[in-house]
C-alpha cells in the first residue's frame, strides 16, 4: 500500500499543537502550516470569536 494512502497516526507533537489551538488558536495552525493562508484566516475567525478559531486550528492540526 502507498504510504500517502496510510493515514497519519497520531503523534505527541500533534496533541502539543492541540493543546496551543485551545489556547491560542493561531498559534497552534502556525506550528501545523506556517505563515500561509490558514494561519491568517484562524487569526481572523479568532478575533470573530475565539471558539471559531478553535474549531478551525483542531481542524487543520487534526486533517495534516
Amino acid at each position: 500500500m502507498p504510504t500517502d494512502v496510510v493515514p497519519k497516526d497520531s503523534t505527541t507533537g500533534d496533541v502539543i499543537r492541540i493543546l496551543l489551538a485551545i489556547f491560542l488558536p493561531p498559534v497552534g495552525v502556525f506550528f501545523e502550516v506556517g505563515l500561509g493562508l490558514h494561519f491568517w484566516l484562524n487569526i481572523l475567525l479568532t478575533l470573530f470569536g475565539y471558539i471559531p478559531g478553535i474549531i478551525h486550528a483542531v481542524w487543520i492540526i487534526v486533517r495534516k
